[in-house]
């Protein structure tokens, strides 16, 4: 994990200013069985669209809180990375994109017997959403929905 010194001034400033909200408790709930019988989903802040999917809105003041399904049958490889902040260097997940969508390494888990299943769908979210009301309000539970459809136990959640 890096320090507050790793970013540029105007970063710390924003950091220093922001008014973060506390959640508490955190929301926590267990697996109902077993992660070797387990369907799981990924769901990600790194602006990942499969090409033809619409760019998030990078210009939309507080971020874009809408998210863009990625099917599990996607070539991670294909996908764009439009996450819009400048806060980190983009070329490892450019490179790599299993760094902030893991979908091989998901994958990989199941041929181990690790994993029951990858989940038919996937979320990937635009990060840096510095207001996050309408992500909670609208957003999050429309994202909650797909994924109980797809009969999802757990979540590997990568923030970017």
């Amino acid at each position: 994990m890096g320090n507050l010194g790793e970013f540029s001034w105007r970063y710390r400033l924003f950091l220093a200013r922001y008014p973060w909200r506390r959640i508490d408790p955190v929301p926590w709930a267990p697996l109902r069985r077993p992660l070797a019988r387990s369907r799981i989903a990924l769901v990600s802040s790194a602006g990942f669209v499969v090409p033809g999917q619409p760019p998030f809105e990078r210009a939309k003041r507080g971020g874009d809180p809408t998210f863009r399904v990625i099917p599990a049958e996607a070539d991670v490889h294909r996908l764009q990375e439009l996450q819009r902040s400048e806060a980190f260097d983009h070329t490892g997940i450019r490179e790599d994109p299993n760094l902030a969508f893991p979908l091989e390494r998901l994958r990989e888990l199941v041929a181990r017997g690790r994993i029951g299943s990858v989940a038919p769908r996937h979320l990937s979210f635009m990060g840096s959403i510095t207001a996050p009301g309408r992500l909670i309000r609208d957003t999050a539970p429309e994202a909650a929905e797909v994924l109980v459809k797809d009969g999802v136990d757990g979540a590997l959640l990568v923030p970017v």
